[in-house]
């Protein structure tokens, strides 16, 4: 395991990766105690996650640096169930959503991100960063001007200190001077400690108390599948940002192989569905965390904290972890979109917003579908044309189409005709057609039914081997040239 972590490393990186890991490791303390009462879940359910699922993503994840752990988008799917059911179900659950993301990685399904258009994206990255630090605003309830200060402190320690020196983490020099600061004056400020109780021991292997049939598979079933999806498309999404800040690309196959493996086990011991941690992430890249040795460094740290140094971590204040966070959540939004907004297509912009604010007000993984869906229709609705020209040739009339026929021009393809008025021999050349699916095969079928009819003969030049095969199928109306067309079905390729 450790040569894994371990190699192609300079002291120079190592150094990085564990200083980033200990920023990392603090970060993550709240966020999983926070997630972990969202689920409505002890906090060392949280903790464990964070643990258990960061190592294993750190290892044998698809991008090195990757942060991941129990995360919010996760946790609120799981509230009824841990609220109808209780958490033993919510166990089986979480392994039976690793199983699917294992399935997804192992079959090659994680390709399918490259669907999500670039606004979808931004939108996304947008959304996140404006939930991150909305979700800080609750740590000031009850607060003074001290806790104001603290925060504004911190953020100017991130801001200043990079530009003098990168040896070490600003985060991690932050949460060491605002700390001893509020130690030594005593300042009277909310700190991690005030959260919950983070002790514990080590994690260990608990069999899961519902009972394992068929009723059970049914109860977890749809939460299952919720977790395992919104998990995949977190951490996918995740994985896409990062490797536009690295400008290196990742594997998502790899990376939802790792997450089905972290999760399956998290089930095993006491832990619930996480996935990637854009703003853990984040903040491990702007730290120097580039190799897998600063994702398990963060992950045992983290586990250390739990087993014996709860004290001392309960002593930090959450102004310095706040402050932090919101310099993440500066770092993540996409600052460069307000002037793609004015360049790209209104319809893109459209997308962009809708998914940015359905990020913030609903759910990520809607948003995304949402976003996706919405660009599909567009995609549809601009290419759903398909241009023809005629001319005359012995007698013949021959229509030449350009463009794809499919379900949104197949109409306009079909109003294209005037079958009573053409002489009683047509021609209709489709070398510069591309049949995209049975819509499109169905009304080539449909317009020779009518030709045929009216007594007329209708054939059909350029037409794949492939697309003459589907018409057999459709319908028996078509007759064709024979000749060789240079493309294949585009539904076929």
């Amino acid at each position: 395991m450790f040569s894994k972590i371990l190699q192609n490393y300079s002291a120079s990186s190592v150094k990085n990766d564990v200083l980033s890991g200990i920023v990392v490791a603090v970060a993550l303390v709240p966020e999983a105690i926070a997630f972990s009462i969202i689920a409505h879940v002890n906090p060392l359910v949280g903790l464990y996650t964070a643990f258990i699922l960061g190592l294993i993503t750190a290892i044998f994840g698809g991008k090195p640096g990757m942060i991941s752990g129990a995360t919010g988008s996760v946790a609120v799917v799981m509230v009824a169930l841990v609220a109808t059911y209780g958490v033993e179900y919510l166990f089986w659950a979480t392994i039976l959503a690793g199983i699917i993301q294992i399935l997804v990685g192992v079959f090659k399904l994680a390709k399918f991100i490259r669907l999500v258009p670039q606004p979808v994206m931004f939108g996304f990255v947008n959304g996140l960063a404006i939930i991150i630090a909305m979700a800080q605003f609750p740590m000031f309830e009850g607060e003074g001007w001290q806790m104001y200060v603290l925060v504004l402190s911190t953020m100017a320690i991130m801001y200043f200190m990079p530009k003098y020196t990168t040896a070490v983490p600003a985060g991690l020099v932050a949460i060491i001077i605002i700390s001893l600061f509020v130690i030594f004056f005593n300042i009277d400020t909310k700190t991690v400690g005030d959260l919950a109780d983070i002790s514990g021991g080590l994690p260990t292997f608990h069999f899961p108390l519902a009972p394992l049939n068929f009723e059970t598979f049914k109860i977890i079933a749809p939460f299952a599948v919720i977790m395992a999806l919104v998990g995949l498309i977190e951490s996918l999404l995740t994985l896409s940002v990062l490797d536009e800040m690295s400008g290196t690309k990742g594997s998502g196959n790899k990376e939802a192989i790792a997450l089905g493996a972290g999760n399956t086990t998290c089930g095993f011991f006491g832990g619930m569905a996480g996935c990637a941690m854009i703003g853990q992430s984040v903040i491990n890249y702007t730290s120097g965390g580039r190799g897998r040795l600063s994702g398990a460094t963060a992950a045992i740290l983290l586990l250390l904290f739990v087993v014996s140094l709860s004290g001392l971590i309960s002593k930090i204040p959450l102004a310095v972890l706040v402050g932090i966070m919101f310099m993440v959540s500066i770092a993540t939004f996409e600052w460069a979109s307000f002037d793609r907004l004015k360049r790209m297509p209104k319809e893109d912009a459209f997308i962009l917003l809708t998914v940015t604010i359905i990020t913030i007000f609903a759910d990520l993984a809607i948003a995304v579908i949402v976003g996706v869906i919405i660009s599909a229709l567009i995609f549809a609705w601009q290419h759903a044309k398909v241009y023809f020209t005629t001319k005359m040739e012995d007698n013949k009339k021959i229509y030449i189409f350009e463009g794809p026929l499919f379900f949104g021009s197949v109409t306009e393809f079909l109003d294209s005709f005037d079958v009573e008025n053409d002489p009683d021999e047509v021609v209709m050349d489709f070398k510069k057609v591309r049949v995209m699916d049975s819509s499109g095969v169905e009304a080539i079928d449909k317009i020779t039914k009518k030709y045929k009819e009216a007594g007329k003969k209708l054939t059909i030049r350029h037409l794949s081997n492939d697309c003459k095969r589907l018409l057999k199928e459709a319908g028996p109306y078509c007759t064709y040239e024979e000749d060789d067309p240079d493309y294949k079905v585009a539904s076929d390729i």
